[in-house]
């Protein structure tokens, strides 16, 4: 279960994340305070770095970077950034970070959105004093959490914040399959026969679950209408899908993690929905893959 981060005041999946991973092995790293790792040992290990300065030296943020692919191996990390001209986080789960080859694809990535988010930010800081308007520090986080840790699949989620100096910041998400016995990332939708198949098997029950969310948080029914997009039935374009498990055995529950303004205006915030494997999803699982399915209820 991901935890609520007060400094950045983000939405949390908490209740996509528990309902996903219910059944299975606690994560005994959840406890662990944001901010800090845990190291093989056991110790936890705070992963900071400040500066004082409003324009960061571009050695010592390649220095920084380059950090960012050493640290624990094995437990979970969180790094956090701050300057004058941005704030960075980046964090993944203990389980992720026990996987070698996917440690060293998250630390690639941490370091390559905080190279650019230093590149994009020193830009704009050199763009507000030339034209004489307010420079306002970016911000970026990724926070990835375990969805379910099966024997040969990890499923991961990341919920993403990002401010670039606007009205205010946004969320997206992102998803990560990570295939145990063939030691590589897979796109969720690589197990599906195509992506047509699984919307065909999904779709009604998603966007009748979408509008119960939506009626629930406008406080009236929902009448549904395709040329309004605030009350349309969404695509699963617009949604970042995620396979979670009941039993930790098989993929037996299917999660759309919904951005704002995909589904609703930005005050609504994001929306989330689950539901169970059926035996439709089943039909358009590749052959393959069906071994790692069953139904749910």
């Amino acid at each position: 279960m991901r935890e609520k981060n007060p400094h950045r005041g983000l939405p949390v999946l908490a209740g996509l994340v528990a309902i996903m991973m219910a059944g299975c092995t606690p994560d005994n790293s959840s406890s662990e305070p944001k901010g800090k790792a845990a190291s093989p040992d056991g110790e936890v290990a705070a992963e900071t770095d400040k500066a004082d300065a409003a324009v960061p030296d571009p050695a010592a943020v390649d220095a920084a970077a380059k950090d960012l692919a050493s640290g624990p191996v094995g437990g979970a990390r969180a790094i956090d950034v701050e300057y004058d001209d941005y704030t960075f986080h980046y964090a993944y789960p203990a389980q992720a970070g026990q996987i070698p080859e996917l440690k060293a694809q998250l630390d690639a990535d941490a370091e390559k959105k905080r190279t650019t988010l230093a590149k994009e930010t020193a830009e704009f800081r050199v763009e507000a004093e030339k034209d004489g308007f307010p420079f306002r520090p970016y911000a970026q986080s990724t926070d990835w959490a375990v969805v379910t840790d099966l024997p040969n699949w990890l499923s991961l989620s990341a919920e993403i914040y990002a401010f670039t100096g606007g009205a205010h910041g946004n969320t997206t998400f992102d998803s990560l399959l990570w295939d145990k016995k063939a030691g590589q990332q897979r796109k969720l939708m690589s197990l599906f026969t195509s992506s047509a198949t699984l919307a065909k098997a999904v779709q009604p029950a998603l966007c009748d679950a979408l509008d119960r969310a939506r009626a629930k948080k406008r406080g009236k029914k929902i009448v549904r209408d395709q040329s309004d997009w605030m009350s349309a039935c969404i695509g699963l374009e617009d949604t970042i899908p995620i396979l979670g498990s009941s039993s930790g055995k098989a993929f037996d529950r299917i999660g759309f993690l919904i951005p704002p303004y995909a589904a609703g205006p930005y005050a609504e915030g994001s929306y989330e929905v689950t539901l169970p494997v059926t035996s439709a999803i089943l039909r358009a699982v590749k052959p393959e893959f069906k071994e790692s399915f069953a139904t749910g209820r």
